[in-house]
């Protein structure tokens, strides 16, 4: 089996609540969302997606993963999809880094070769390990009222874990995260997610704030991974590291020098499943607990992020994001759909959604 050819789509989304509000005014309403189909000589066909979150979140943007995607695509014709090491060992020696805009290519790959081999990709992961999985809602930076009404509707909607966009005033955050403590119960878990808004001061006041809350994790409050382990001596919160881990090396120096208990695990920042798999059986074995998501994206990420979640042990897993809960426009039919704020991995084989190709319209571009 060869890959004969490579079609990259262009599918904007826009987010289900209105405007996505982070620290630093960084504000989303729509993200164009970058669609790779991956096709062999056997008429086999395999998906993958990547949708950085703006250019000011990551070191990454939509042109910047299209632009690699030129380079990357023509030289991957004629090599064998079903051998996902040596296509990455390709990719790599094509481009240095940019793993994101590797991403859809090397989970497209997983897609294919499940439906060839007919396995789903959480099989080909190492197997089912959960029937379900928690899922995550992020809470937009607003007011502690604002934020307060808004993960009352989400729990009504059988959300019990949330992640709220903090990382501005210290002290207003810590108001924020107090009002959202009081307004849930023992069955919900909250994270103050600062991603990166603070620097060391104000992240001690902030933890300081935050302090005696239970049901209260610590995520992201510096830019730095040196900021964030001085700011870990300050405090006894549950630490989530996400922005400073990229690779095994920073992961294992968050939990050494950083104290992590917890990272996300974003399937594009990493470079795709073949990478995502290396870090969750690192995490696990670390005695970690991770998020398993992606920076923002459909349906096609949200089936990536199933099935790795479905494939990790239980008490490893914190939460999992389906993106698709959070955007407006679905390229799958709305697959893999939550229930009751809860997400399982499709059954069939590969990523196991059925892609809309007229919802895409025609390719940016073709190769092979």
């Amino acid at each position: 089996m060869k890959i004969a050819q490579i079609d990259i789509f262009n599918f904007e989304l826009t987010y289900v609540h209105g405007t996505y509000m982070m620290s630093g005014g960084r504000d989303i309403t729509s993200l164009q969302s970058t669609l790779v189909r991956v096709t062999a000589d056997s008429g086999h066909q395999g998906w993958g997606e990547v949708c950085p979150l703006g250019s000011a979140y990551l070191p990454q943007h939509a042109g910047g993963a299209r632009a690699a995607l030129e380079l990357l695509a023509p030289a991957l014709i004629g090599l064998d999809p079903t051998n996902l090491c040596a296509v990455y060992d390709t990719m790599d020696a094509v481009l240095m880094g940019h793993s994101y805009a590797k991403s859809p290519i090397d989970v497209a790959c997983w897609d294919l070769t499940g439906k060839a081999w007919g396995a789903s990709v959480a099989e080909m992961l190492g197997g089912v390990r959960q029937q379900r999985f928690p899922l995550y809602f992020a809470v937009p930076l607003g007011s502690p009222e604002e934020m307060v009404a808004y993960v009352l509707a989400r729990r009504e909607e059988g959300i019990h874990r949330f992640q709220l966009k903090i990382g501005g005033d210290p002290t207003l955050d810590g108001i924020r995260a107090k009002h959202i403590i009081d307004a849930t119960g023992p069955e919900d878990l909250i994270v103050g997610d600062a991603n990166c808004g603070w620097r060391v001061n104000d992240a001690i006041i902030a933890a300081r704030a935050m302090e005696h809350l239970p049901r209260f994790y610590f995520e992201q409050p510096c830019p730095t991974m040196e900021e964030c382990i001085e700011v870990r001596k300050h405090t006894t919160l549950p630490m989530v590291y996400d922005e400073v881990v990229n690779d095994p090396a920073t992961l294992i120096r968050a939990v050494r020098e950083g104290g992590a208990g917890a990272f996300n695990l974003k399937v594009s920042k990493v470079g795709g499943l073949t990478k995502a798999k290396l870090m969750r059986d690192l995490g696990q074995e670390l005695g970690l607990q991770m998020t398993i998501e992606d920076t923002w994206g459909g349906d096609v990420v949200s089936a990536a992020s199933a099935h790795l979640a479905a494939s990790t042990k239980e008490r490893a897993l914190l939460s999992v994001s389906f993106m698709n809960d959070w955007t407006n426009e679905h390229v799958a039919g709305y697959q893999p759909r939550s229930v009751n704020g809860f997400g399982a991995a499709p059954s069939a084989p590969g990523l196991g959604i059925e892609i809309d190709v007229q919802a895409l319209g025609k390719p940016l571009y073709s190769f092979g």
